[in-house]
């Protein structure tokens, strides 16, 4: 299968004037019809186009799958090829509830590079995870604004134990602290909790379906997923070797199948990388069948 500059040389020779969707879409089919699973390709532009908007996971998504799934043969299942650096978490626990009530439990998540946050989310969902070594998952502690709302309750409990030991540093975690309005820490708690208590279901629900330790696996994968103290930061790259010792059912992409699957996932991964670097869109999800719903930078 070609690789990125082999793509390249190819759009570059097609003389068709939709080449970019064209080359995209051929190489779905070939997947559909290596796996004979129904493909949704799920995809972001953020890497292309840092700093735009609408990049992320939303509402709008929903019509994008909508489209995507209207005509497929649902007992054939899914494989959902998420690129992503993650949105809404109110957004993304929808969509998961529509996948699953389209396909069930036979989702499939393929990561040919990233999937953070919310899109981390939505391969918990899945039955398995499809990594290689160059692909990605990150932690799914929630984010307001880009804040790390368990920095900010960090932060809370460090201010009361200063302020108990010292109380003259009071006007410095004044200022600190009054940053955030009342509500927000209450806040705070409810998406963290929101997050770890969906995530823990579908796992349960899915991947470790019928396992008897299925919440104590759940509970362990969260742990790790959800924990700002370990993860440090919210875009920190989990790499398929950790996301397997926390539990996650992982399938190598270079040893659970053969060259030709490999071969193909990362030829769709370019294909649709060499659109949002050339064209305005900003999201795409798309079938094999060629039904696209395409997002583009909003003027």
């Amino acid at each position: 299968m070609p690789t990125w500059n082999e793509v390249l040389i190819e759009l570059n020779t097609c003389n068709r004037t939709d080449a970019l969707d064209f080359i995209r879409r051929k190489y779905l089919k070939d997947l559909h019809n290596k796996t004979g699973r129904n493909i949704i390709a799920y995809y972001s532009g953020w890497l292309q186009k840092p700093g735009i908007g609408n990049a992320s996971i939303c509402d709008d998504d929903k019509n994008g799958l909508m489209a995507a799934i209207h005509k497929l043969e649902r007992n054939k299942g899914l494989d959902l090829i998420l690129h992503t650096p993650g949105g809404d978490i109110a957004a993304t626990e929808s969509i998961v509830y529509y996948l699953k009530k389209m396909f069930g439990n036979n989702i499939r998540a393929v990561v040919p590079q990233i999937a953070m946050s919310a899109g981390t989310m939505i391969a918990c969902a899945c039955k398995s995870i499809v990594m290689g070594k160059q692909s990605n998952i990150g932690p799914i502690d929630p984010q307001f604004n880009g804040i790390p709302v368990q920095g900010v309750l960090d932060e809370f409990k460090k201010a009361l134990e200063e302020v108990k030991k010292d109380p003259d540093s009071i006007p410095i975690w004044q200022t600190i602290v009054g940053k955030y309005h009342p509500t927000f820490i209450g806040e705070c708690k409810n998406a963290i909790e929101w997050s770890e208590e969906i995530v823990k279901t579908w796992l349960i629900d899915n991947m470790f379906e019928g396992q008897p330790d299925a919440q104590k696996k759940a509970d362990k994968v969260v742990e790790h997923l959800g924990s700002h103290a370990d993860t440090k930061t919210h875009a920190r790259h989990i790499h398929m070797d950790e996301a397997k010792s926390y539990g996650l059912d992982i399938a190598y992409l270079e040893t659970d199948f053969d060259d030709e699957f490999q071969d193909l996932v990362l030829t769709v991964h370019h294909a649709f990388m060499h659109t949002f670097g050339r064209a305005t869109a900003i999201r795409i999800v798309e079938n094999h069948l060629g039904n696209a719903v395409i997002f583009n930078i909003p003027h």
